[in-house]
């Protein structure tokens, strides 16, 4: 299975010893966007409550699902109290492989905030105290910072800065890496720069002057020839930059460069804005700057 990023939640409730801290895994056969949005928000009604948090996306094997499973019960093992597991998976066998493991098993939807109270031995904060209250300054400022960095490293327009990002997406023209940088930082806090591969930069079949410098930060992004030179057409129509024969060239180019530079990447063909960045931060071990 691939990296389980951890991440805590009401962080200023944890005592000096860490006595009251509580685990929490959101489980899913997709992005686990909807679990840990929805599990998030439950949480925020118990305030006084540290959580430590593991997101667990794309649970959609037996096999993964028993992954899960000993992660999840080697938390109970290391705390000695049971872990709280939200899930959205729609496969009853693996569902119910997951219900076997030695947690407090929450099903999405389903009177949550109750059996939550009743589990953690804690009265729900009023509904006041919720996931659009209070807002933190700390995590809006991420937010706003990440966005503002995506922004001003778009497309290779600022090279300079790439010692502050977190990762730096490359590929070529129209393959998705400006609303992936932009998606994980207004979702994650991510430090998202971009870099388009030119034609100049395939041809000479190695990373530019650039991005040398910060390889470990780069990741690939690829896009099925046809899928490209459809949306290259509706930018510049009938163009050489939109053939099907540039795009299949420079796709292949850069798939190369991937190959020979050993630089992780992924075909995001047929995939959302949503699953291309959860997939980046599985892949990368990236974690989100607020949570």
């Amino acid at each position: 299975m691939d990296t389980i990023k951890a991440t805590m939640q009401n962080k200023n409730a944890l005592n000096e010893t860490g006595d009251n801290l509580r685990t929490v895994f959101y489980v899913s056969d997709g992005t686990a966007i909807t679990s840990e949005t929805i599990g998030r928000s439950m949480l925020t009604r118990f305030p006084d409550v540290p959580f430590q948090v593991y997101v667990i996306p794309y649970v959609d094997s037996m096999e993964k699902a028993d992954s899960a499973v000993d992660h999840i019960n080697q938390a109970y093992q290391k705390d000695g109290v049971k872990p709280l597991v939200f899930d959205t998976i729609v496969d009853d066998k693996i569902r119910e492989r997951i219900n076997q493991a030695d947690a407090f098993n929450l099903d999405i939807y389903e009177g949550l905030i109750g059996k939550i109270s009743e589990e953690l031995n804690v009265t729900p904060a009023p509904h006041t105290v919720n996931a659009h209250g209070d807002v933190d300054s700390e995590i809006y400022k991420d937010r706003i910072d990440a966005v503002h960095f995506a922004l001003d490293n778009d497309d290779g327009a600022r090279t300079h800065h790439y010692t502050a990002a977190d990762i730096i997406l490359i590929g070529v023209s129209r393959s998705g890496k400006t609303p992936t940088s932009l998606y994980l930082a207004l979702q994650f806090g991510i430090r998202a720069a971009n870099y388009p591969l030119t034609e100049d930069d395939l041809y000479e079949n190695t990373l530019p002057k650039a991005l040398q410098p910060y390889k470990d930060k780069l990741f690939g992004l690829v896009i099925d020839t046809d899928r490209l030179a459809k949306i290259r057409q509706e930018r510049k129509a009938d163009s050489r930059y939109a053939s099907y024969r540039q795009c299949q060239q420079e796709l292949q180019a850069v798939q190369g460069i991937y190959i020979s530079q050993g630089i992780p990447n992924i075909d995001v063909s047929t995939m959302s804005i949503e699953e291309i960045a959860t997939r980046i931060l599985q892949m990368t071990g990236l974690k989100r700057r607020f949570g």
